[in-house]
């Protein structure tokens, strides 16, 4: 722990920036930080911000933000006394296509001279392709999970708000990396810092690492028949072999004819139909977020040839799973 009486050690956070990351997540990061200083009277925490060239980096919200440092000076410091005792990622959209060897080099570096590492909203991306986070946990924003399980699937992913496994800390971005960094405040100043730096921020829950990143399933869509839920959720476990509705009748204690009658009445749809959408839906996000070859992502989504899955895509989307993939190609370049 921290000694937060007198000149004891203090965290120095060295956060990468990376081209087009999550302004909230670094916000909600580094804002508990400042306030804990502020609350023990001293500089507890020290940070600076880098990235690979020393040069602004925009946010995905199009903000530059000033750097102090660039990776090549980050890297002499790891063996002088200015070395930071933490390393933390930040990125955000677009990350499956950010490729920075000499990053990757930098973060294993750190890792292997004992620094703590870790990553922001999808920063567990970046320490997956460092070589990281093989055999390890981590958390990453829900809507990368997808794409994130199929490219390291040595990784052990979770919807968790943060995970700290050892000395590599992920979180899935938002409001989470608050929670993350309260629970580093707390190992370091106890309990009662904690909860007056929530004081400070407004808020009235410290949550814990494993508290869900979304609303449960029946508060996200507004239903309340429990055999429903009970069905989509069996339905969300099963996207790659889809079940037969039988299946799932047989599996929610229902008659076949009972569900369909239940989706029609709760959901507006057949279930085979809600079953179809939500596979393309993860079909998109896979489309979007990894580098996954098309028949691969459609054999991955529960379809048996790509000829069925790219009609299926087009009547609900009305373009085509290439078109998908080449529009957010294109979107990602012009944002770089």
């Amino acid at each position: 722990m921290v000694d937060a009486t007198g000149d004891g050690p203090k965290r120095t956070i060295l956060f990468l920036l990376v081209p087009n990351f999550s302004m909230i997540a670094f916000a909600n990061a580094i804002e508990p930080l400042r306030i804990a200083n502020r609350i023990v009277g001293r500089e507890v925490y020290r940070w600076r911000l880098a990235s690979s060239d020393g040069a602004a980096v925009a946010a995905s919200n199009g903000i530059a933000c000033a750097v102090s440092s660039s990776l090549d000076a980050e890297r002499r410091d790891l063996v002088s006394s200015n070395r930071p005792s933490m390393v933390l990622a930040c990125s955000g959209v677009f990350v499956e296509e950010y490729e920075d060897k000499p990053v990757f080099s930098y973060l294993r570096e750190a890792h292997q001279r004992g620094i703590s590492v870790g990553g922001l909203c999808t920063g567990a991306w970046i320490l997956a392709r460092a070589g990281l986070l093989s055999g390890r946990k981590c958390a990453i924003h829900w809507e990368n999970l997808a794409g994130f399980a199929e490219a390291f699937p040595m990784v052990e992913v979770y919807a968790d708000l943060f995970e700290i496994d050892h000395n590599i800390y992920t979180c899935a971005g938002g409001t989470a990396a608050l929670d993350m960094m309260l629970a580093l405040i707390r190992e370091d100043l106890g309990d009662g810092a904690v909860n007056r730096v929530c004081e400070q921020a407004i808020t009235d829950r410290v949550r814990g690492s494993h508290d869900r990143q979304r609303l449960p399933l029946k508060a996200r869509l507004g239903v309340q028949h429990a055999k429903v839920v009970r069905a989509i959720e069996i339905m969300e476990a099963n996207l790659a072999d889809p079940l037969s509705l039988a299946e799932i009748a047989y599996h929610v204690g229902l008659s076949r004819r009972q569900v369909e009658r239940l989706f029609e009445r709760e959901m507006g749809l057949s279930p085979a139909r809600y079953y179809l959408e939500m596979r393309l839906d993860r079909a998109r996000h896979l489309l979007r977020q990894s580098q996954l070859p098309i028949v691969e992502i459609a054999i991955a989504c529960g379809f048996v040839s790509a000829s069925h899955f790219a009609k299926c895509y087009r009547e609900l989307y009305d373009r085509s799973p290439q078109q998908e993939r080449a529009g957010r190609l294109k979107k990602a370049a012009s944002l770089a």
